[in-house]
Protein backbone atom coordinates (compact mmCIF):
# COMPACT_ATOMS: atom_id res chain seq x y z
CA UNK A 1 0.00 0.00 0.00
CA UNK A 2 2.95 2.37 0.79
CA UNK A 3 4.60 1.43 -2.64
CA UNK A 4 1.66 2.53 -4.11
CA UNK A 5 1.32 5.89 -2.61
CA UNK A 6 4.89 6.34 -3.00
CA UNK A 7 4.51 5.52 -6.58
CA UNK A 8 1.44 7.87 -6.88
CA UNK A 9 3.57 10.55 -5.30
CA UNK A 10 6.38 10.26 -7.89
CA UNK A 11 3.74 10.00 -10.73
CA UNK A 12 2.15 13.02 -9.66
CA UNK A 13 5.07 15.42 -9.06
CA UNK A 14 6.32 14.03 -12.56
CA UNK A 15 3.13 15.26 -13.70
CA UNK A 16 2.91 18.58 -12.11
CA UNK A 17 7.05 18.97 -13.24
CA UNK A 18 5.81 18.40 -17.13
CA UNK A 19 2.95 20.50 -16.63
CA UNK A 20 5.00 23.04 -14.91
CA UNK A 21 8.08 22.91 -17.63
CA UNK A 22 5.07 23.45 -20.45
CA UNK A 23 3.91 26.55 -18.72
CA UNK A 24 7.21 27.93 -18.72
CA UNK A 25 7.85 27.28 -22.23
CA UNK A 26 4.68 28.85 -23.33
CA UNK A 27 4.86 31.72 -21.15
CA UNK A 28 8.37 31.87 -22.87
CA UNK A 29 6.58 31.48 -26.78
CA UNK A 30 4.30 34.44 -25.25
CA UNK A 31 7.02 36.60 -24.25
CA UNK A 32 8.63 36.15 -27.59
CA UNK A 33 5.52 36.45 -29.45
CA UNK A 34 5.04 39.94 -27.33
CA UNK A 35 8.65 41.14 -28.34
CA UNK A 36 7.89 40.34 -31.48
CA UNK A 37 4.30 42.12 -31.71
CA UNK A 38 6.43 45.25 -29.87
CA UNK A 39 8.92 45.01 -32.45
CA UNK A 40 6.78 45.14 -34.99
CA UNK A 41 4.79 47.87 -33.71
CA UNK A 42 7.94 50.16 -32.71
CA UNK A 43 8.74 49.46 -36.72
CA UNK A 44 5.30 50.52 -38.02
CA UNK A 45 5.33 53.53 -35.76
CA UNK A 46 9.04 54.26 -36.82
CA UNK A 47 7.84 53.77 -40.60
CA UNK A 48 4.47 55.96 -40.41
CA UNK A 49 6.87 58.86 -38.63
CA UNK A 50 9.64 58.95 -41.48
CA UNK A 51 6.20 59.06 -44.12
CA UNK A 52 4.73 61.58 -42.17
CA UNK A 53 7.94 64.04 -42.22
CA UNK A 54 8.32 63.04 -46.21
CA UNK A 55 4.20 64.35 -46.59
CA UNK A 56 4.50 67.44 -44.54
CA UNK A 57 7.82 68.15 -46.40
CA UNK A 58 6.06 68.16 -49.28
CA UNK A 59 7.87 65.54 -51.14
CA UNK A 60 6.38 64.44 -54.80
CA UNK A 61 4.59 61.33 -55.17
CA UNK A 62 7.55 59.52 -56.95
CA UNK A 63 9.61 60.94 -54.05
CA UNK A 64 7.16 59.47 -51.32
CA UNK A 65 7.03 56.10 -53.36
CA UNK A 66 10.57 55.22 -53.03
CA UNK A 67 10.28 56.32 -49.25
CA UNK A 68 8.28 53.59 -49.04
CA UNK A 69 10.19 50.67 -50.64
CA UNK A 70 13.27 52.03 -49.07
CA UNK A 71 11.32 51.49 -45.70
CA UNK A 72 10.00 48.52 -46.30
CA UNK A 73 13.11 46.87 -47.12
CA UNK A 74 14.83 48.34 -43.97
CA UNK A 75 12.05 47.28 -41.95
CA UNK A 76 11.53 43.56 -42.97
CA UNK A 77 15.48 43.11 -43.88
CA UNK A 78 14.58 42.04 -47.68
CA UNK A 79 17.12 42.28 -50.37
CA UNK A 80 14.57 44.11 -52.72
CA UNK A 81 10.92 45.94 -52.79
CA UNK A 82 8.80 47.03 -55.35
CA UNK A 83 5.58 49.13 -54.97
CA UNK A 84 2.89 48.95 -58.03
CA UNK A 85 0.83 51.62 -58.89
CA UNK A 86 -2.47 51.05 -59.49
CA UNK A 87 -3.28 53.41 -62.28
CA UNK A 88 -7.04 54.63 -63.45
CA UNK A 89 -6.74 52.39 -66.12
CA UNK A 90 -7.18 49.71 -63.94
CA UNK A 91 -3.62 48.46 -64.42
CA UNK A 92 -0.51 47.75 -62.19
CA UNK A 93 3.07 49.32 -62.49
CA UNK A 94 5.91 49.35 -60.66
CA UNK A 95 6.84 53.01 -60.15
CA UNK A 96 9.42 52.50 -56.99
CA UNK A 97 12.13 49.83 -56.80
CA UNK A 98 15.02 48.65 -54.76
CA UNK A 99 17.64 46.38 -55.18
CA UNK A 100 17.08 43.74 -57.85
CA UNK A 101 13.21 43.40 -57.94
CA UNK A 102 12.52 40.56 -60.36
CA UNK A 103 10.12 41.94 -63.50
CA UNK A 104 7.30 40.00 -63.20
CA UNK A 105 6.95 38.87 -67.04
CA UNK A 106 9.81 36.91 -68.50
CA UNK A 107 12.54 38.97 -70.04
CA UNK A 108 13.20 38.61 -73.74
CA UNK A 109 16.84 38.60 -75.49
CA UNK A 110 18.31 40.76 -72.50
CA UNK A 111 21.65 40.55 -71.83
CA UNK A 112 23.60 42.69 -68.96
CA UNK A 113 27.27 44.01 -69.07
CA UNK A 114 27.67 45.14 -65.31
CA UNK A 115 25.67 44.89 -62.10
CA UNK A 116 25.07 48.47 -62.19
CA UNK A 117 23.23 48.61 -66.05
CA UNK A 118 21.70 45.24 -64.64
CA UNK A 119 19.56 47.40 -62.21
CA UNK A 120 19.18 50.06 -63.78
CA UNK A 121 17.92 47.80 -66.74
CA UNK A 122 15.91 45.67 -64.65
CA UNK A 123 14.35 48.44 -63.20
CA UNK A 124 13.24 50.16 -66.71
CA UNK A 125 12.03 46.74 -67.35
CA UNK A 126 9.25 47.05 -64.12
CA UNK A 127 8.58 50.66 -65.07
CA UNK A 128 7.10 49.57 -68.28
CA UNK A 129 5.52 46.34 -67.13
CA UNK A 130 2.11 46.52 -67.27
CA UNK A 131 -0.26 43.80 -65.25
CA UNK A 132 -3.54 43.56 -65.26
CA UNK A 133 -6.05 42.32 -61.95
CA UNK A 134 -5.57 38.89 -61.58
CA UNK A 135 -2.37 38.92 -63.48
CA UNK A 136 0.17 36.76 -62.18
CA UNK A 137 1.18 37.41 -58.68
CA UNK A 138 0.65 41.15 -57.94
CA UNK A 139 -2.12 41.14 -59.86
CA UNK A 140 -3.91 37.84 -57.92
CA UNK A 141 -3.46 39.98 -54.96
CA UNK A 142 -4.60 43.27 -56.52
CA UNK A 143 -7.78 41.31 -57.20
CA UNK A 144 -8.24 40.02 -53.91
CA UNK A 145 -6.82 42.47 -51.78
CA UNK A 146 -5.36 40.29 -49.77
CA UNK A 147 -1.91 39.60 -48.58
CA UNK A 148 -0.10 36.58 -49.28
CA UNK A 149 3.68 35.15 -47.88
CA UNK A 150 5.21 32.54 -50.38
CA UNK A 151 7.95 30.95 -47.89
CA UNK A 152 9.32 28.97 -50.67
CA UNK A 153 8.52 30.60 -53.48
CA UNK A 154 11.53 28.95 -55.58
CA UNK A 155 9.14 26.19 -55.57
CA UNK A 156 6.21 28.07 -56.01
CA UNK A 157 4.72 27.64 -59.62
CA UNK A 158 2.60 30.90 -59.23
CA UNK A 159 6.04 32.86 -58.96
CA UNK A 160 7.85 34.55 -61.43
CA UNK A 161 11.53 32.93 -62.19
CA UNK A 162 14.30 34.10 -64.36
CA UNK A 163 17.28 32.22 -65.38
CA UNK A 164 19.55 35.04 -64.11
CA UNK A 165 20.59 33.39 -60.75
CA UNK A 166 20.10 36.88 -59.43
CA UNK A 167 16.62 37.59 -60.07
CA UNK A 168 15.71 34.37 -58.46
CA UNK A 169 12.87 34.53 -56.00
CA UNK A 170 13.64 32.20 -52.56
CA UNK A 171 10.62 33.99 -50.28
CA UNK A 172 8.31 36.87 -50.76
CA UNK A 173 5.42 38.56 -49.73
CA UNK A 174 3.14 40.63 -51.21
CA UNK A 175 0.59 42.87 -50.01
CA UNK A 176 -2.38 45.19 -51.06
CA UNK A 177 -2.08 48.95 -50.58
CA UNK A 178 -5.67 50.46 -49.44
CA UNK A 179 -7.46 53.23 -48.06
CA UNK A 180 -11.01 53.20 -46.96
CA UNK A 181 -10.99 49.81 -49.09
CA UNK A 182 -9.79 51.62 -52.01
CA UNK A 183 -6.75 49.88 -54.05
CA UNK A 184 -3.99 52.87 -54.41
CA UNK A 185 -0.99 49.61 -55.46
CA UNK A 186 0.30 46.44 -54.40
CA UNK A 187 4.09 46.45 -51.84
CA UNK A 188 6.25 43.54 -52.36
CA UNK A 189 9.23 42.54 -50.54
CA UNK A 190 11.63 39.52 -51.63
CA UNK A 191 14.37 37.56 -50.43
CA UNK A 192 15.44 38.12 -46.92
CA UNK A 193 18.84 39.21 -46.31
CA UNK A 194 19.89 36.73 -43.64
CA UNK A 195 18.49 33.68 -46.34
CA UNK A 196 16.18 32.84 -43.81
CA UNK A 197 12.47 32.46 -45.08
CA UNK A 198 9.60 34.75 -44.32
CA UNK A 199 7.52 34.03 -41.89
CA UNK A 200 4.19 35.20 -40.11
CA UNK A 201 5.36 37.57 -38.34
CA UNK A 202 7.02 39.04 -41.33
CA UNK A 203 3.69 39.38 -43.39
CA UNK A 204 1.97 40.64 -40.63
CA UNK A 205 4.87 43.15 -40.69
CA UNK A 206 4.50 44.22 -44.16
CA UNK A 207 0.39 44.17 -44.20
CA UNK A 208 0.91 46.83 -41.53
CA UNK A 209 3.63 48.85 -43.70
CA UNK A 210 1.10 48.66 -46.63
CA UNK A 211 -2.10 49.73 -44.49
CA UNK A 212 0.00 52.71 -43.36
CA UNK A 213 1.52 53.44 -47.11
CA UNK A 214 -1.99 53.65 -47.86
CA UNK A 215 -2.86 56.39 -45.70
CA UNK A 216 0.80 58.07 -46.28
CA UNK A 217 -0.69 57.88 -50.17
CA UNK A 218 -3.57 59.29 -49.50
CA UNK A 219 -2.60 62.40 -47.26
CA UNK A 220 -0.08 62.95 -49.83
CA UNK A 221 -2.49 62.83 -52.91
CA UNK A 222 -5.02 65.31 -50.56
CA UNK A 223 -2.19 67.70 -50.07
CA UNK A 224 -1.08 68.07 -53.44
CA UNK A 225 -4.96 68.63 -54.23
CA UNK A 226 -4.54 70.80 -51.74
CA UNK A 227 -1.35 72.73 -52.84
CA UNK A 228 -2.37 72.87 -56.53
CA UNK A 229 -5.94 74.24 -55.50
CA UNK A 230 -4.04 77.19 -53.78
CA UNK A 231 -1.79 77.43 -56.46
CA UNK A 232 -5.50 77.74 -58.94
CA UNK A 233 -6.85 79.95 -56.70
CA UNK A 234 -3.99 81.84 -56.77
CA UNK A 235 -3.66 82.25 -60.31
CA UNK A 236 -7.59 83.03 -60.72
CA UNK A 237 -6.90 85.63 -58.43
CA UNK A 238 -4.38 87.13 -60.25
CA UNK A 239 -6.08 86.88 -63.58
CA UNK A 240 -9.42 88.42 -61.24
CA UNK A 241 -7.19 91.18 -60.64
CA UNK A 242 -5.59 91.83 -64.24
CA UNK A 243 -9.34 91.72 -65.75
CA UNK A 244 -10.19 94.14 -62.92
CA UNK A 245 -7.58 96.52 -64.12
CA UNK A 246 -8.78 95.85 -67.80
CA UNK A 247 -12.41 97.30 -66.72
CA UNK A 248 -12.63 100.83 -66.48
CA UNK A 249 -13.04 102.60 -63.46
CA UNK A 250 -14.55 105.69 -64.39
CA UNK A 251 -16.28 106.97 -67.72
CA UNK A 252 -15.20 109.63 -70.48
CA UNK A 253 -16.38 113.42 -69.38
CA UNK A 254 -19.19 114.45 -71.54
CA UNK A 255 -22.06 116.74 -70.53
CA UNK A 256 -24.27 114.92 -72.99
CA UNK A 257 -24.22 111.70 -71.80
CA UNK A 258 -24.84 109.72 -68.57
CA UNK A 259 -22.80 105.86 -68.39
CA UNK A 260 -22.85 103.24 -66.19
CA UNK A 261 -21.85 99.40 -66.58
CA UNK A 262 -23.03 96.71 -64.19
CA UNK A 263 -20.50 93.44 -63.95
CA UNK A 264 -20.89 90.05 -61.94
CA UNK A 265 -18.92 87.15 -63.27
CA UNK A 266 -20.14 83.70 -62.79
CA UNK A 267 -16.66 82.32 -61.23
CA UNK A 268 -13.89 84.36 -60.27
CA UNK A 269 -12.86 84.86 -63.69
CA UNK A 270 -15.18 86.18 -65.86
CA UNK A 271 -15.69 85.97 -70.02
CA UNK A 272 -17.49 88.93 -70.70
CA UNK A 273 -15.97 92.25 -71.04
CA UNK A 274 -16.81 96.02 -71.79
CA UNK A 275 -15.06 99.44 -71.98
CA UNK A 276 -15.90 102.82 -72.78
CA UNK A 277 -13.31 104.99 -73.99
CA UNK A 278 -12.98 108.77 -75.23
CA UNK A 279 -12.73 109.41 -79.09
CA UNK A 280 -11.89 112.75 -81.38
CA UNK A 281 -14.29 115.15 -81.57
CA UNK A 282 -15.69 114.35 -78.00
CA UNK A 283 -17.34 111.20 -79.75
CA UNK A 284 -17.22 108.30 -77.36
CA UNK A 285 -16.63 104.37 -77.88
CA UNK A 286 -18.50 101.36 -76.01
CA UNK A 287 -16.81 98.04 -76.81
CA UNK A 288 -19.10 94.99 -75.05
CA UNK A 289 -18.18 91.32 -75.56
CA UNK A 290 -18.46 87.87 -74.54
CA UNK A 291 -15.81 85.23 -74.73
CA UNK A 292 -17.31 81.32 -74.97
CA UNK A 293 -16.49 79.60 -72.13
CA UNK A 294 -15.26 80.37 -68.84
CA UNK A 295 -12.21 80.71 -66.27
CA UNK A 296 -8.13 81.98 -67.29
CA UNK A 297 -8.33 80.80 -70.88
CA UNK A 298 -11.30 83.20 -71.71
CA UNK A 299 -9.79 85.88 -69.36
CA UNK A 300 -6.29 85.80 -71.26
CA UNK A 301 -8.29 85.89 -74.91
CA UNK A 302 -10.39 88.32 -73.38
CA UNK A 303 -7.45 90.58 -72.80
CA UNK A 304 -6.06 90.06 -75.98
CA UNK A 305 -8.99 91.00 -77.85
CA UNK A 306 -9.55 94.26 -76.20
CA UNK A 307 -5.70 95.36 -76.51
CA UNK A 308 -6.05 94.44 -80.49
CA UNK A 309 -9.93 96.10 -80.60
CA UNK A 310 -8.47 99.53 -78.42
CA UNK A 311 -5.18 99.50 -81.02
CA UNK A 312 -7.45 99.55 -84.11
CA UNK A 313 -10.11 101.97 -82.60
CA UNK A 314 -7.57 104.67 -82.94
CA UNK A 315 -6.90 103.99 -86.56
CA UNK A 316 -10.50 103.78 -87.85
CA UNK A 317 -13.51 106.06 -87.68
CA UNK A 318 -15.39 102.59 -89.07
CA UNK A 319 -16.76 100.29 -85.94
CA UNK A 320 -16.56 97.87 -88.68
CA UNK A 321 -13.48 98.38 -90.49
CA UNK A 322 -12.43 98.15 -86.46
CA UNK A 323 -13.67 94.46 -86.27
CA UNK A 324 -12.77 93.28 -89.43
CA UNK A 325 -9.31 94.33 -88.66
CA UNK A 326 -9.52 92.45 -84.82
CA UNK A 327 -10.56 88.98 -86.45
CA UNK A 328 -7.72 89.13 -88.88
CA UNK A 329 -5.37 88.85 -86.21
CA UNK A 330 -7.06 86.44 -84.04
CA UNK A 331 -8.54 84.10 -86.22
CA UNK A 332 -5.36 82.24 -86.02
CA UNK A 333 -4.65 82.69 -82.27
CA UNK A 334 -8.20 81.44 -81.02
CA UNK A 335 -8.78 77.57 -80.49
CA UNK A 336 -11.20 75.85 -82.55
CA UNK A 337 -13.42 75.85 -80.01
CA UNK A 338 -14.05 79.05 -78.90
CA UNK A 339 -15.05 82.12 -80.39
CA UNK A 340 -15.75 85.70 -79.30
CA UNK A 341 -19.41 88.27 -79.72
CA UNK A 342 -18.47 91.73 -80.01
CA UNK A 343 -20.46 94.78 -80.75
CA UNK A 344 -18.98 98.05 -80.86
CA UNK A 345 -20.55 101.60 -81.39
CA UNK A 346 -19.57 104.98 -81.51
CA UNK A 347 -21.62 107.13 -79.55
CA UNK A 348 -21.64 111.13 -81.30
CA UNK A 349 -23.65 113.61 -79.41
CA UNK A 350 -22.58 116.19 -82.33
CA UNK A 351 -24.85 115.08 -84.91
CA UNK A 352 -27.05 112.91 -82.44
CA UNK A 353 -26.24 109.32 -83.48
CA UNK A 354 -25.09 105.98 -82.71
CA UNK A 355 -22.61 103.96 -85.36
CA UNK A 356 -22.03 100.11 -84.61
CA UNK A 357 -20.76 96.94 -86.10
CA UNK A 358 -22.06 93.61 -84.45
CA UNK A 359 -20.00 90.58 -84.57
CA UNK A 360 -23.07 87.96 -83.29
CA UNK A 361 -23.63 89.76 -80.21
CA UNK A 362 -26.93 90.14 -78.54
CA UNK A 363 -29.22 92.98 -80.61
CA UNK A 364 -28.30 96.22 -78.34
CA UNK A 365 -31.62 97.78 -77.36
CA UNK A 366 -32.83 101.63 -78.30
CA UNK A 367 -35.40 103.13 -76.04
CA UNK A 368 -36.26 106.71 -77.75
CA UNK A 369 -38.05 109.57 -76.25
CA UNK A 370 -40.90 111.33 -78.19
CA UNK A 371 -40.24 115.19 -77.27
CA UNK A 372 -43.97 115.77 -77.93
CA UNK A 373 -45.81 112.93 -76.20
CA UNK A 374 -42.81 112.20 -72.99
CA UNK A 375 -42.86 108.99 -74.08
CA UNK A 376 -40.42 106.51 -75.28
CA UNK A 377 -40.42 103.59 -77.96
CA UNK A 378 -39.01 100.47 -77.82
CA UNK A 379 -36.77 98.68 -80.70
CA UNK A 380 -33.71 96.22 -81.29
CA UNK A 381 -31.22 97.61 -83.65
CA UNK A 382 -30.29 95.36 -86.35
CA UNK A 383 -26.63 94.74 -87.71
CA UNK A 384 -25.44 92.05 -89.50
CA UNK A 385 -21.94 90.21 -88.74
CA UNK A 386 -21.02 87.03 -87.42
CA UNK A 387 -18.44 86.29 -84.19
CA UNK A 388 -14.79 86.59 -84.57
CA UNK A 389 -12.95 83.68 -84.59
CA UNK A 390 -15.37 81.58 -86.02
CA UNK A 391 -14.87 81.74 -89.40
CA UNK A 392 -11.98 83.03 -92.41
CA UNK A 393 -11.66 87.00 -92.82
CA UNK A 394 -12.81 87.02 -96.03
CA UNK A 395 -16.43 85.10 -95.16
CA UNK A 396 -16.30 87.32 -92.27
CA UNK A 397 -15.73 90.88 -93.88
CA UNK A 398 -18.38 90.18 -96.33
CA UNK A 399 -21.19 89.55 -93.91
CA UNK A 400 -20.07 92.80 -91.23
CA UNK A 401 -21.44 96.49 -91.76
CA UNK A 402 -22.20 99.46 -90.27
CA UNK A 403 -24.89 100.40 -88.71
CA UNK A 404 -26.51 104.24 -87.71
CA UNK A 405 -29.51 105.01 -86.20
CA UNK A 406 -30.45 108.51 -84.76
CA UNK A 407 -29.42 109.11 -80.63
CA UNK A 408 -31.30 112.18 -79.84
CA UNK A 409 -31.61 113.56 -76.25
CA UNK A 410 -33.50 111.90 -73.99
CA UNK A 411 -32.63 108.25 -75.69
CA UNK A 412 -31.34 105.49 -73.74
CA UNK A 413 -28.88 103.17 -75.40
CA UNK A 414 -28.74 99.67 -73.54
CA UNK A 415 -26.02 96.89 -74.64
CA UNK A 416 -25.86 93.46 -72.62
CA UNK A 417 -24.51 90.05 -72.22
CA UNK A 418 -26.78 86.77 -72.73
CA UNK A 419 -26.45 85.97 -68.77
CA UNK A 420 -29.12 89.20 -68.08
CA UNK A 421 -31.58 87.18 -70.70
CA UNK A 422 -30.82 83.98 -70.01
CA UNK A 423 -30.61 84.35 -65.94
CA UNK A 424 -33.54 80.96 -65.15
CA UNK A 425 -35.45 80.46 -62.21
CA UNK A 426 -36.48 77.40 -59.90
CA UNK A 427 -38.71 76.65 -62.64
CA UNK A 428 -35.77 76.69 -65.04
CA UNK A 429 -37.58 79.85 -66.80
CA UNK A 430 -35.53 82.64 -68.82
CA UNK A 431 -35.42 86.28 -67.78
CA UNK A 432 -36.18 86.62 -71.29
CA UNK A 433 -36.13 89.90 -73.60
CA UNK A 434 -39.66 90.64 -72.86
CA UNK A 435 -39.23 90.52 -68.95
CA UNK A 436 -35.88 92.74 -69.57
CA UNK A 437 -37.60 95.53 -71.80
CA UNK A 438 -40.35 95.46 -68.72
CA UNK A 439 -37.67 96.15 -66.23
CA UNK A 440 -35.86 98.94 -68.39
CA UNK A 441 -39.10 100.24 -69.42
CA UNK A 442 -40.40 100.69 -65.66
CA UNK A 443 -37.30 103.09 -64.94
CA UNK A 444 -36.27 104.55 -68.05
CA UNK A 445 -36.92 108.45 -66.33
CA UNK A 446 -34.22 107.26 -63.88
CA UNK A 447 -30.31 108.42 -64.07
CA UNK A 448 -28.21 105.58 -65.99
CA UNK A 449 -26.75 104.30 -62.62
CA UNK A 450 -30.55 103.68 -61.21
CA UNK A 451 -31.71 101.98 -64.57
CA UNK A 452 -29.68 99.69 -64.05
CA UNK A 453 -30.06 98.84 -60.61
CA UNK A 454 -33.42 98.57 -60.90
CA UNK A 455 -32.86 95.99 -63.77
CA UNK A 456 -30.49 93.75 -61.58
CA UNK A 457 -32.58 94.06 -58.95
CA UNK A 458 -35.90 92.77 -60.84
CA UNK A 459 -33.34 89.98 -61.78
CA UNK A 460 -32.48 88.97 -58.64
CA UNK A 461 -35.84 88.84 -57.72
CA UNK A 462 -36.63 86.46 -60.37
CA UNK A 463 -34.01 84.18 -60.24
CA UNK A 464 -34.43 83.63 -56.87
CA UNK A 465 -31.94 81.85 -54.64
CA UNK A 466 -30.63 80.15 -57.81
CA UNK A 467 -26.88 80.96 -58.69
CA UNK A 468 -26.16 82.52 -62.17
CA UNK A 469 -24.27 80.26 -64.41
CA UNK A 470 -23.15 82.53 -66.42
CA UNK A 471 -21.04 86.25 -66.29
CA UNK A 472 -23.89 89.48 -66.09
CA UNK A 473 -22.89 92.60 -67.94
CA UNK A 474 -24.74 95.38 -68.32
CA UNK A 475 -24.03 98.58 -70.08
CA UNK A 476 -27.06 101.57 -70.15
CA UNK A 477 -25.80 105.00 -71.89
CA UNK A 478 -28.66 108.10 -71.32
CA UNK A 479 -28.46 110.75 -73.67
CA UNK A 480 -29.26 113.52 -71.44
CA UNK A 481 -31.57 116.14 -72.07
CA UNK A 482 -30.15 119.76 -71.52
CA UNK A 483 -31.77 121.56 -69.73
CA UNK A 484 -33.13 125.28 -71.07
Amino acid sequence: MIIYLIFGLILGSTFTWFVYLSKRKELARLEEDNQLLQQEKHTVIEFTHNLIQAISSGVKRDKLYQKIVHSAILSSGALSACLFEYSDDKTLRGVAIEGLFPPQKPIKNTTYEKPKTRAKLIEKILRSESLELNEGLIGSVAKSQKAILIANADKDPNVMQHQDPLLTVNSIIVAPILFRKKLLGVLSVANPIDSIAFNANDLSLVESLAEQAGMAIHSANLMNMLIEKEKLDFDLSLASSIQGMLLPKHFPKNQFLQIDAYYQPAQKVGGDFYDVFPLPDNKVGIIIADVSGKGIPASILMAICLTNLKHHARKHSSPAQVLKAVNLEMHSEIRPDMFITIIYAILDTRDNKITLARAGHELPLLFQYEQDTKEYTFKKISSPGMAVGMISHEIFDSAIQDTSVPFCPGDIFVLYTDGITETTNGKDEEFGINRFEENLSASLALPAANINQQVIKGLEQFSGTKKNIDDLTLVTVKHIIPIN
